[in-house]
């Protein structure tokens, strides 16, 4: 920890670390943050609502929370009081509605795809983002073309390098996966991500939907 940090965070530096502190502070408080018994500088915590991490701020005295799923890590508050992260962070855990959450902990900002996560709908406000993104616009086509079908639909989708990645299941980094490039209207080339050996593979624009719904739902 470099010498600014520790002026701005001496009872972290107490603790040995943010981990302890903060499995220090809950124990005060009474309250279950999952903080794992051997995280010491870098906390990460798995829950049913995607990954929490906290973040300590270098220029002020600010522990940023964020949450995040394969891909994804936004930020969703920032506060200096760790007593007050410690319960917010097992409110969370404990599954407290979005809304009781930001009427709580006044620090917090959560948005319309922090929404989505509670309901369990993170792949419909993924795909609403990338449609309407003037960043993506290059990828809009193939977007548009994959949304339409139902099946695809329910994918979470991604864009790597201009490709767009469709993953089963948005919270789970190893669910199968496919990779899809457009070449041009009529060319598309695939990639099943993750199977041994797999290369990127020509596919028609008449047998695209039909080779990523096999993909996808092969088991």
């Amino acid at each position: 920890m470099d010498p600014h940090r520790k002026d701005l965070y001496p009872d972290v530096t107490a603790s040995g670390g943010l981990g302890p502190a903060m499995r220090e502070a809950a124990q005060l408080r009474e309250c279950d943050t999952g903080v794992a018994p051997w995280a010491v500088d870098v906390v990460c915590i798995e829950t049913t609502r995607g990954y929490l991490s906290v973040r300590p701020a270098t220029e002020e005295r600010l522990f940023r929370l964020s949450v995040g799923i394969p891909d994804f890590d936004w930020e969703i508050g920032s506060t200096g009081d760790l007593g007050l992260l410690v319960e917010a962070v097992a409110a969370w855990r404990e599954g407290m509605p979005f809304d009781e959450l930001a009427e709580r902990f006044g620090f917090m900002e959560l948005d319309a795809f922090a929404g989505a996560l509670e309901r369990g709908e993170p792949a419909s406000s993924q795909w609403a983002e990338l449609l309407s993104a003037d960043f993506h616009r290059r990828q809009w086509n193939l977007l548009r073309r994959l949304h339409a079908d139902e099946v695809l639909r329910d994918m979470f989708p991604t864009i790597t390098h201009g490709a767009v990645r469709l993953r089963v299941d948005a919270m789970d980094s190893t669910s199968r996966q496919v990779l899809v490039y457009e070449v041009s209207r009529e060319l598309y080339e695939v990639l099943r991500v993750g199977v041994p050996g797999a290369a990127w593979t020509e596919v028609p624009s008449g047998g695209l939907i039909a080779c990523l719904r096999a993909a996808l739902n092969e088991e």
